[in-house]
């Protein structure tokens, strides 16, 4: 009976909110007046600078404290996505709204660049931004075609729909950005992703920030991070949105949401399914997903949420064919590879005591991978070439995680940023091969990871200061220290039209773990490294940034120069004719990015970039004759697909009526290579112009369009694997329900 008692006591006080005169109330609602969720509120009383409080906004919007509010009060919100907004609260009142504006170009708030929410010109970060407007007008079939129009991202796809797709920044390897979809790190250990195969669906925003992160992600952020964050439900009445559309080369599309939030709850459940012929032979592409976001306000306090994403793929590999427009092959008419991946994930964001916020986050992602050929091809030269030789691959890659996050906040001006991660990555590889080239090989691999950090942030007058660290333990390559500084300081207010003048520095180290296929072989020809270290980068940037119009246009010119270390290269052979991989190659990138955003208005924003990209090979020592290396590869050349000269345009309207964007990517002359010998070693730059737009023919139904490659340019992004040509895609979208 006293058990009893005691119980529903304890599940009173979670559920149950008492409803007092000391209850204050902040709902905050964005320029749509629609609620937001997940927005930082902090609580002060007037004149003072120490927060009461810090809450975080449920799915209806709402963040409650418990105060005396008889004394002047005030609130700051900071919204991903928005403006940071200050107002006072009314002396004795229960209730207040924040309403949200548009950001301007340079006082945007993001989250990826302190993993808590921070005015962007604060942080001294090169962060761009995708709203989930945005990309809803931009309809992205996958995760490369929106990313391809963000500063400084150069995407390269294998091909059409389906094809792997690896981003470069910076200079660094494609393996060297780290990839965070709804708090779960996507990479496959030592940092391969595929963003041709990703889809964008029900995605709020995505944030891409350029330079060293390991300090907050660990590794794999050697040159950039990315995060998407799913949307949430935020209407009462609940909300189904429906549609399909369709275009050519056999395109059809179709896509299904039922969000909402009530009371406590809100949630957002989802599927998508996109399926086309392709151009030409052997380039089918087929994807399905499905996915939900779940939040439950516990109390005042504590709020939990849930991710999941499930994705399986089948695509047709046609393989190298056309170079640049010469067809030497002809294409693989059998080759296929498919991939089944789920994400989840559960946070508990715990606010308090007092000026404290906890987040306790479990982890897994789980990704299964087919690869084959069954028939070497007519005319595509298997016994000499080894092009088309039948093969089978698999691969099965688990990551599972905790990982704690503590925020404390003294005062307004000052945060320090405290967290413990651990991991467990494991995965399984076999690779076969039958005759005439008779080869199995297996990879089993394990790691226990463990990581600890430390951010202390601080921002005085015209001073802004963030200084980390990260002590990471990992199975493979031991202890690491990786220290993270960067400031950013207001030299000169300005005026209505020179609208401050801030200078910008960082420097940061960075990490990648080795693959598990370069640590755990052990076959034939290939032994295991146990001394394999990590890769590891020294990066700074430094720069200036332009305010213009009262912060309306921003104007940037940042110089990098990155250095990486201890790069892994394969050591052949031993005696028995055995080799292995170590570290023992190093190379450089500097370059400039020159950028401009604009916001003209709440409807009308404008990202324009011009990226300059220097590479060098320093050290290649195993790159040799003897060892059968491509001279390109040997110490003194540039880097392989990093274009000297690069560019990106993003023009979005978003009316009340009607939205359309404008995106392109230049991208200039590469050093690539067919690795077959045969013969081709660049890549031509090429131009990529995207359209989208919308018409809203009532509230509830809305035709939409989109055009890839509208200019119908015939290019290669990766040497030999023709990109699609002009291709559109039209529908219909309905909304039941909702607000």
């Amino acid at each position: 009976m006293i058990r009893s008692l005691v119980v529903r006591c304890a599940i009173s006080l979670l559920l149950f909110v008492p409803a007092f005169a000391g209850e204050l109330q902040v709902k905050v609602l964005d320029p749509h007046s629609a609620a937001v969720a997940g927005a930082q509120v902090s609580l002060f009383r007037v004149g003072e600078s120490a927060p009461l409080q810090v809450r975080t906004t449920s799915g209806e919007g709402l963040a409650i404290f418990s105060v005396d509010t008889s004394a002047p009060l005030s609130v700051e919100v900071l919204a991903p996505g928005f403006a940071a907004a200050q107002t006072n609260i009314e002396e004795s009142s229960s209730t207040a709204i924040v309403a949200l504006q548009v950001a301007g170009a340079s006082e945007t708030v993001v989250v990826i660049a302190t993993r808590t929410a921070a005015p962007e010109q604060q942080t001294a970060s090169s962060v761009s931004l995708l709203t989930g407007e945005q990309i809803t007008t931009m309809l992205p079939v996958a995760f490369s075609d929106a990313i391809r129009f963000l500063p400084g991202a150069v995407v390269n796809v294998s091909g059409q729909r389906g094809g792997l797709g690896s981003l470069f920044v910076r200079g660094g390897d494609s393996r060297y950005n780290k990839v965070v979809i709804d708090g779960v790190p996507v990479n496959e250990p030592g940092g391969t992703f595929d963003f041709g195969t990703v889809p964008l669906v029900e995605a709020d925003r995505v944030e891409f920030q350029r330079g060293a992160q390991s300090t907050l992600y660990g590794s794999d952020a050697m040159t950039s991070v990315v995060q998407v964050f799913s949307r949430s439900g935020a209407t009462t009445v609940p909300e189904l949105r429906f549609g399909a559309d369709g275009g050519n080369f056999g395109t059809a599309h179709g896509f299904a949401s039922l969000a909402g939030a009530r009371s406590r709850f809100d949630y957002n459940a989802f599927a998508d399914q996109f399926q086309t012929n392709g151009q030409g032979p052997n380039a089918e592409y087929w994807n399905a997903l499905q996915g939900g976001n779940v939040g439950v306000q516990i109390n005042p306090t504590i709020l939990f949420r849930a991710h999941a994403r499930h994705s399986n793929r089948r695509t047709g590999v046609p393989g190298e064919w056309s170079f640049n427009g010469d067809r030497v092959l002809p294409p693989d008419e059998d080759q296929r590879a498919r991939s089944d991946n789920f994400l989840a994930s559960g946070e508990l964001l715990v606010s308090g005591p007092s000026r404290w916020q906890h987040r306790l986050t479990g982890y897994e992602y789980n990704t299964q991978r087919l690869n084959q050929d069954d028939l070497p091809d007519p005319g595509r030269r298997c016994l000499d070439t080894f092009i088309d030789c039948p093969f089978l691959t698999t691969a099965h890659i688990n990551r599972a995680g905790f990982m704690y996050q503590g925020d404390y906040t003294p005062r307004s001006w000052a945060q320090t940023t405290v967290g413990y991660e651990f991991e467990d990555e494991n995965g399984r590889f076999f690779t076969h091969s039958p005759p005439p080239f008779e080869f199995t090989q297996t990879i089993p691999g394990l790691r226990l990871n463990h990581a600890a950090y430390v951010q202390q942030r601080i921002t005085w007058k015209r001073l802004s200061a963030i200084a980390g660290v990260r002590y990471a333990h990992n199975e493979t390559f031991g202890d690491k220290a990786v220290p993270r500084v960067a400031l950013s300081l207001l030299a000169l207010r300005g005026d209505n039209f020179f609208s401050g003048t801030r200078l910008r520095f960082s420097y940061a180290t960075g990490i990648k773990e080795p693959r598990f296929e370069e640590s755990f072989p052990n076959d034939a020809f290939t032994k295991p490294n146990p001394d394999l270290k990590a890769e590891q980068s020294r990066s700074f940037e430094t720069g200036l940034e332009q305010s213009l119009l009262t912060g309306k246009i921003s104007l940037s010119a940042i110089y990098y120069n990155n250095l990486f270390r201890r790069q892994i290269d394969f050591s052949c052979c031993d005696e028995q004719f055995r080799g292995q991989y170590v570290n023992v190659n190093s190379s450089m990138a500097h370059g400039a990015e020159v950028q401009a955003t604009g916001r003209f208005s709440s409807r009308v924003s404008l990202t324009a970039a011009y990226t300059y990209t220097s590479t060098q090979i320093l050290e290649a020592p195993l790159c040799t004759l003897e060892n059968f290396c491509d001279p390109f590869l040997a110490a003194g050349n540039s880097l392989r697909r990093r274009p000297r000269h690069s560019g990106n345009l993003l023009l979005t309207y978003l009316g009340s009526r009607w939205g359309a964007n404008l995106g392109a990517s230049f991208v200039g002359r590469r050093l690539d290579s067919d690795f077959f010998g045969l013969g081709f070693n660049h890549a031509a730059g090429y131009a990529r112009v995207d359209l989208g737009g919308w018409y809203a023919i009532n509230s509830r139904i809305t035709a939409y369009l989109a055009v890839d490659n509208a200019l119908n340019d015939h290019y290669n992004e990766v040497v030999g694997y023709p990109a699609l040509t002009a291709n559109f895609r039209a529908g219909m979208r309905f909304r039941i329900g909702g607000e």
